[in-house]
């Protein structure tokens, strides 16, 4: 994939925003938010296409609110193993057992 040329830009132009993975960039190496990201976006312009047939509609639609329920629940800083959640994990106590 060639990249893309680069550019100078006036102190008043914004810069261009990061350009996304595509989906299968995206699950080869990125983060779970990229992965979302990704499928998110596919998944948008499926359900945009005007020559997505009808019966195909509902699916991708319920498809794209799962995908925005998941990047919901994603923090920046997804929690470790072990802490999922925002719960720790307690000192081991064998006289419990």
């Amino acid at each position: 994939m060639a990249r893309p040329a680069l550019r100078a830009v006036s102190e008043d132009q914004a810069p261009d925003p990061r350009p996304a993975k595509s989906v299968t960039e995206a699950f080869a190496s990125g983060t779970r938010r990229e992965q979302l990201e990704a499928l998110q976006s596919r998944v948008a312009l499926a359900v945009q296409d005007p020559n997505t047939p009808g019966r195909d509609l509902a699916s991708l639609t319920r498809r794209l609110q799962e995908i925005a329920k998941e990047l919901d629940l994603i923090t920046d800083d997804e929690p470790e193993a072990g802490h999922a959640h925002g719960y720790d994990d307690e000192e081991f106590d064998a006289t419990a057992v």
